[in-house]
């Protein structure tokens, strides 16, 4: 059957398989006027985190990096979403991107500045949140789901790219 619809797809170029809804999201790429959705990723284990250049938490950046170098081949993808949530970003784009880029290495796939909480926070974050139970506190909140394209769990701020249960919730997941 999975067969069947691979043939359809390439035939008429329709897809006859819909992505989970919480995967169903629009995102413009940071620095950009290009949109991804969300669903490109179904099939992988997704780390999703809200991220923020001038915050105590930034340093995490280079262990988010080490964590999709070290998995990326095997399926994970790390997303970053800067957020103003907290005012401790910046407030162009293009700052952003170069911070990332020139600090850190980022070479994960990042999206433009979003709410991640609140009634004027994102779509996919509104879904993030009802589906973990857990709405961003701070940033480096993080938000990992499965292959199923379904929230495995959320993690707070303090739980670090590197940590043991981190690391071993994204082995099972892959």
């Amino acid at each position: 059957m999975k067969n069947l619809a691979l043939l359809f797809t390439l035939i008429f170029g329709i897809s006859t398989h819909a992505c989970t809804n919480l995967l169903d999201s629009d995102l413009k790429v940071l620095d950009s006027s290009d949109r991804v959705n969300m669903c490109q990723y179904e099939g992988d284990v997704i780390l999703v985190v809200n991220v923020a250049s001038k915050c105590g938490y930034t340093y995490q950046y280079e262990g988010l990096q080490t964590l999709y170098d070290a998995y990326k081949e095997q399926g994970l993808v790390v997303v970053g979403i800067p957020s103003r949530d907290f005012r401790q970003e910046y407030t162009e784009e293009s700052s952003v991107a170069e911070f990332c880029s020139t600090e850190y290495g980022v070479n994960f796939p990042m999206f433009a500045t979003a709410k991640v909480r609140g009634d004027r926070a994102h779509p996919f974050y509104k879904k993030l949140a009802k589906e973990s139970g857990m709405t961003p506190n701070w940033n480096f909140n993080k938000y990992l789901i499965g292959r199923d394209g379904k929230v495995y769990k959320g993690y707070r701020s303090k739980v670090k790219p590197d940590s043991e249960i981190l690391i071993n919730a994204i082995e099972r997941l892959l």
